[in-house]
């Protein structure tokens, strides 16, 4: 049915992902027809759904389609690009999807702070233990070993041993 739509208004170029959900991330015939736009071409669709996984993804690959003076249409939703009225709904999702985001980011924000009121920890716990970090600090400052061999016998990143001791000689 989706072909056929697409066919009936004389795409040239169908692209699928086949069996693909399009909550996955990899989605090779989106890929490869985002990959074939050019200027001065249209990339359409027979629903949005069927093209992003959110509205704020959705608007993401609109706003990259416009940068690249690609225009967008969705049969099923009446959206076009390249008319007035299209362009209004799509900057109307756009602005839906900056409130969203917006909410988002507060929700998450307050949800941290309640949390630290508690007196809980926000966010993962620490790869070391305090015990851990001051024999850490020790073994490189005071015995001179070297970061990566440190990690490997606590079985962490040199990142997190240089995290341990920056933290240390920030606070002495």
């Amino acid at each position: 049915m989706q072909i056929n739509a697409l066919n009936s208004i004389g795409c040239d170029h169908i692209y699928t992902d086949e069996g693909i959900s399009g909550i996955s991330p990899e989605r090779p015939g989106l890929e490869a027809a985002l990959a074939a736009t050019r200027a001065g071409d249209m990339l359409v669709v027979w629903r949005l759904d069927r093209l992003g996984r959110s509205l704020i993804h959705l608007v993401e690959l609109i706003e990259g389609l416009s940068e690249k003076d690609v225009q967008f249409r969705s049969l099923t939703e009446s959206i076009d690009t390249s008319s007035a009225g299209g362009r209004l709904v799509f900057h109307i999702m756009a602005a839906l999807a900056e409130f969203e985001r917006a909410l988002i980011s507060e929700r998450t924000r307050a949800g941290m702070l309640a949390v630290r009121q508690t007196g809980r920890r926000v966010g993962r716990p620490p790869a070391l233990s305090q015990v851990e970090r001051d024999a850490v600090v020790s073994a490189v400052i005071e015995k001179g070993e070297h970061v990566s061999a440190v990690a490997n016998r606590y079985n962490v990143h040199a990142r997190t041993i240089r995290r341990a001791i920056d933290s240390h000689l920030s606070q002495t």
